[in-house]
């Protein structure tokens, strides 16, 4: 097999070679041209970056007999035999991390180099190392003979220990910037014949997240069929997503094309696209309109605020999204929820209505006689849509009281025997083929986190997904009665939230207050039996889909 993939074909053997490291890399070969090399070295960054090629570069360089300019040679016998040299040890920590390798490590640094100025060891991925075998490592990589040289590379260096760490000089290696990394690919596509456009280019480098390694490993997969590399292959073979579709979304959003939303989504999740690709193509495009919204160069219908608040929004959905949930639903939730009125929702008290009066009458200047009340149609229409979101606020403040109140109750008889029975119930519901999907679908990610044996409180990562559960506490008793054995009363509370009444149970447990039962009576709630307008239940069935809810 002649054929060498791309990655290792062009892997550097200079540095002048190693890609988007600049400020690294003169300080490595300053530490040679000054010949103050250090003993131990540390290098850390995001995969395919060139870590273990500037580590085996370094290597050469500090070997060689005449280095120019902090540059190895490439001309006396330590060059020329750098591949087959005794004097160079790799070790891949993730299959040699017990004790028993280093000790072997250590035994054998102790026998000084055959036809080399230094022994160099190369340890990749050192994070993988056991606890033990980085203790062993502690002392020799402390007191090293003069003869030795340890270079360390990781990906996740908050994994190894500090004692290590601090032994070490340390070299970060940033994401290679999307410039350099577009100059490496057409680069590579000059020198092996392969037609791309500029456009696959920017989408190939976007992919790789910033690794060289995994741009050209791509590259390479997409040049085997000989044809011309496009942006449209690139996102068939890899589900990636076109600029324009997100900018298309983005317009959506801002003009509150709910049906558009919904279908570009539809057949987005329909292509097999990764959501988490997705996001970040969103959240980069989301920056962009908030800066240009910033310097007045934005021209769509978008606010900073809205913006904003979709961004993070995303972010906290990357960071706590559960595989059992159909991410999709949750990004839905997240573009519909955050349409800006930019209108302030007021209480009022009693609707307004406009009245003509008559003129005062001289006879009598106490007395106003006025005409039957004329109400102005439009006024009552939209006095009608005021009292609607009076409705809706006074709505939210109940449910907020119904949370204190049932939070407050469950705390009375709550017991640790009552939540790990009903933890194990729940953790098996989606087992369950009696439960409808719709039910399934609220209840799914959400967690037992206090139980009586007449209430459960839950929480959820997503506050949409809290506000979901309440507006359907009925509906859950009632499909999940038969399954408990009991008509519990449910409340879902965000995980802030939950945090938030534990905290004050433990400051009123130390204070010796006690818990009192509450009557819910006393909360002033809406009728739960009447139903959302035939608008929002259409809307409610788009968003979560029903029929394409997976149950894992």
């Amino acid at each position: 097999m002649n054929y060498k993939v791309l990655y290792r074909k062009y892997r550097p053997d200079s540095f002048k070679n190693i890609v988007g490291q600049e400020y690294t890399i003169k300080m490595l070969q300053n530490a040679v041209i000054n010949d103050r090399i250090s003993h131990a070295y540390l290098f850390t960054g995001p995969r395919g970056t060139g870590k273990t090629s500037s580590a085996k570069v370094f290597a050469k360089t500090v070997n060689c007999e005449n280095p120019v300019d902090g540059e190895a040679c490439g001309k006396c016998q330590s060059c020329l035999n750098f591949h087959n040299s005794p004097d160079i040890i790799e070790i891949d920590a993730a299959s040699n991390n017990g004790v028993d390798n280093i000790r072997e490590l250590i035994d054998n640094v102790k026998v000084a180099p055959s036809m080399s100025k230094y022994k160099i060891y190369i340890i990749d991925e050192v994070h993988m190392l056991s606890t033990s075998a980085f203790n062993a490592l502690l002392l020799t990589l402390e007191e090293p003979p003069k003869h030795a040289i340890f270079i360390l590379a990781t990906t996740n260096v908050e994994q190894v220990p500090i004692t290590i760490i601090s032994r070490c000089q340390r070299f970060s290696f940033q994401k290679i910037s999307m410039e350099n990394l577009e100059k490496q690919i057409k680069y590579v596509c000059d020198e092996e014949n392969i037609k791309i456009t500029d456009d696959a280019v920017t989408e190939i480098s976007y992919l790789s997240e910033g690794g060289l390694r995994d741009a050209l490993s791509l590259l390479d997969q997409l040049s085997a069929t000989g044809d011309e590399i496009t942006i449209d292959s690139i996102l068939s073979n890899y589900g990636s997503i076109s600029t324009k579709f997100i900018k298309d979304l983005m317009e959506m959003v801002g003009t509150k094309d709910t049906e558009g939303i919904i279908n570009s989504l539809d057949s987005l999740e329909n292509s097999n696209t990764d959501y988490k690709v997705f996001i970040k193509k969103v959240i980069k495009e989301l920056s962009r309109i908030a800066v240009n919204i910033k310097i007045g160069a934005y021209q769509g219908k978008l606010s900073y605020k809205q913006v904003k608040k979709i961004v993070f929004d995303f972010n906290e959905l990357m960071n706590k999204i559960n595989i059992n949930v159909n991410p999709y639903v949750l990004i839905k939730l997240i573009l519909l929820d955050n349409y800006d009125d930019n209108k302030e929702v007021t209480l009022i008290k009693e609707p307004v209505k406009v009245v003509k009066e008559e003129k005062i009458v001289k006879e009598e200047p106490k007395k106003i006689i006025k005409e039957e009340p004329i109400v102005d149609k439009k006024e009552e229409i939209k006095e009608e849509v005021k009292t609607k979101k009076v409705l809706s606020s006074t709505k939210s403040s109940s449910i907020e009281e119904l949370k204190r109140v049932r939070v407050n109750n469950c705390f009375v008889k709550a017991s640790k025997e009552s939540k790990r029975k009903l933890t194990n119930t729940w953790d098996k519901l989606a087992m369950n083929d009696s439960i409808s999907k719709d039910i399934l679908s609220l209840i799914l990610d959400s967690k037992v986190e206090l139980a009586s044996d007449e209430y459960i409180v839950l929480s959820c990562a997503i506050e949409a997904q809290s506000s979901l559960i309440n507006s359907k506490l009925d509906d859950i008793t009632y499909a999940l009665k038969d399954i408990l054995n009991n008509e519990y009363k449910f409340i879902a509370l965000t995980n802030d939230e939950w945090k938030s009444f534990a905290n004050d149970f433990i400051k009123k447990k130390k204070n010796n207050e006690i818990y009192e039962y509450i009557d819910e009576k006393t909360i002033k709630k809406e009728d739960n039996t009447e139903r959302n307008t035939e608008e929002e239940v259409d809307l409610e069935t788009n968003i979560f889909e029903r029929d394409k809810i997976e149950i894992v």
